[in-house]
Parts: structure tokens; C-alpha cells; sequence
């Protein structure tokens, strides 16, 4: 398997150049996992497959569907496509590799898992000051057009606001200088996780069934069906930025204020969890609607 990929690298990388692959090539791979991990979740609503994994009973009309494929098309070609075709130089600068070896398997796993925990610091940050008032006014609240998401609304946002995710995408990779084997496997990963989030479904293989720290669909479906100020849940991929502690009644009353301001800062799925405890008393409360 190994020899095959390899054989497999080595005529992409005798028949293309280094710039080809690592933007056209990106800009491939990634429209092509978007958009056969993302449309199926269209056909699932459509058809009313699966319904009882719905997160949301509301489904969303063939107009809107259309409508957010077209959009997303025109930002990926407008907006994603110069990204990836000026930031070559940079990664190009800080050391990015296509030649062969492969880096080891310790090396890939390390760098990605980097990545994810960069990227979900940075988007939480971010995505907080995208709900302040005038910027969810005037970006953010596009990507909240859809209050019942499915996979592709993943990636709809205003053009600003996918710049911001793209550069809490590539930072990690911008710092490390990867191969571009472990570039691709992070943008793959990173696509599939977003999808899922998006996609308003949780199915009992759902990775958040499985992996205490991961966000997953129902953890950020409750994000977007609330009012913009009162939604929370802002990580990415993980929840425990959004953790609600409860430590501080064993400190000493100075750390007391200090974990009182830690509480006020990262304590935003309290909603969330409340709603939570409310289902498993048998209490359902699906939240006030966009």
C-alpha cells in the first residue's frame, strides 16, 4: 500500500509543479471532499432518510438549498481559490516539501494534531467577536441565514469572514512548513469535521458519542438555532473552550475573582448543557428560534 502510494506521488510530482499541486491541487481536493461529504445531507432532508436522527424537525426549502450551492461556488472560485493561489509563497517560505520520503507517521499525526488545536483556539476567538453586534450585522450574519444547517452551510459566510477562516486554517501549517501529504490530510480532516458539524444530523456512530472533548452536530446545531446573543457554543471542533467550570469554591478568595473572570470568559455553553440536563429529565426545550 505504502509503495503504491508513493509510486502514486512520484508521478504527480514529475508531471506537475510544485505551485500546481499545492494550490490547483489543494483547490481539487478540497471542492471535491466539500462537496461529497456535503451534498448527500441535501438528498438525506429531501428524501426524509434518517429523519430520526434530525436534529431539527424544519427542513430547509429546495430554493435555499440551491441558493447556498451557488453562493458557495462563487466564493470558492471569488475568494478561496486567490488564498490558496497567493499564500503558495509563504509556504513556500517556511519550508513546505512535496519530494519524497514522506515524513513519518509521528511527524504527520504530531503537526496535525497541532493544527486542529490552533485553529479551534483561534476560531473560538474569533467566531466570540463575530457575535458582537456590528460585525454579526454586517458578516456573520450571512453564515447564520441558515438557522436549520445542513453540510454545505458550513462554508457559507460573508467574504470576510472566510478569510478569517482561512487563516485559522493555514496558520498552523504556515508555522510548520509541511509536506504537502500532511497539508492535504489536514484540509481533509478539517472539511469533514466542519461538514459534520453543519450537517444537522446525530447518528449513533456520530464521532461525539465517541470522543469526550469533540463538538460534533448537536453541540453547534444549537448554536445556530438561537438568537445570535444568547447562542454560545463557539469552538469549531472541541467544546472545552466553551467548558463551564465550577472550580472556585474550594480557592482562596483572590483566585476566587480570578476564576470568576475565567468563568465569565469560557463559560459559553451554558445553554447548551442546560439544555441538555433538561432533555435527560425528559424536558424537551428546543431554545428560541432564528
Amino acid at each position: 500500500m505504502a509503495s503504491l502510494i508513493e509510486s502514486c506521488w512520484l508521478y504527480l510530482v514529475t508531471h506537475f509543479s510544485d505551485f500546481q499541486l499545492a494550490c490547483l491541487g489543494s483547490f481539487f481536493i478540497h471542492e471535491s471532499v466539500f462537496f461529497l461529504s456535503g451534498l448527500p445531507f441535501i438528498y438525506l432532508e429531501r428524501a426524509g432518510w434518517l429523519k430520526k436522527y434530525k436534529i431539527q424537525m424544519k427542513n430547509n426549502t429546495t430554493a435555499s438549498q440551491e441558493k447556498c450551492i451557488i453562493r458557495l461556488l462563487l466564493y470558492h472560485f471569488g475568494v478561496n481559490l486567490p488564498v490558496m493561489l497567493a499564500s503558495y509563497p509563504v509556504f513556500r517560505h517556511m519550508g513546505m516539501q512535496t519530494s519524497l520520503p514522506f515524513p513519518s507517521w509521528n511527524v504527520i499525526l504530531t503537526q496535525i494534531t497541532f493544527y486542529f488545536i490552533l485553529e479551534d483556539f483561534i476560531f473560538y476567538w474569533g467566531h466570540r467577536i463575530l457575535h458582537t453586534k456590528w460585525l454579526y450585522k454586517h458578516v456573520h450574519s450571512v453564515h447564520h441565514e441558515y438557522a436549520t444547517p445542513f453540510g454545505l452551510t458550513s462554508e457559507y459566510a460573508h467574504p470576510a469572514e472566510i478569510l478569517f477562516l482561512g487563516f485559522a486554517t493555514i496558520i498552523g501549517p504556515a508555522i510548520t512548513g509541511p509536506h504537502l501529504l500532511t497539508l492535504w490530510l489536514w484540509m481533509v480532516l478539517r472539511v469533514l469535521e466542519t461538514v459534520e458539524a453543519h450537517c444537522g444530523y446525530h447518528f449513533p456512530w456520530s464521532l461525539s458519542n465517541f470522543l469526550p472533548l469533540y463538538g460534533g452536530a448537536d453541540f453547534h446545531d444549537y448554536h445556530h438555532r438561537l438568537l445570535y446573543t444568547k447562542s454560545g457554543n463557539y469552538s469549531s471542533t472541541f467544546t472545552y473552550m466553551d467548558c463551564y467550570t465550577q472550580l472556585y469554591h474550594c480557592l482562596t478568595p483572590v483566585h476566587y475573582q480570578l476564576q470568576v473572570w475565567a468563568i465569565r470568559v469560557f463559560g459559553t455553553d451554558k445553554g447548551y448543557r442546560k439544555l441538555q440536563a433538561l432533555k435527560d429529565g425528559g424536558v424537551e426545550n428546543g431554545g428560541k428560534q432564528m
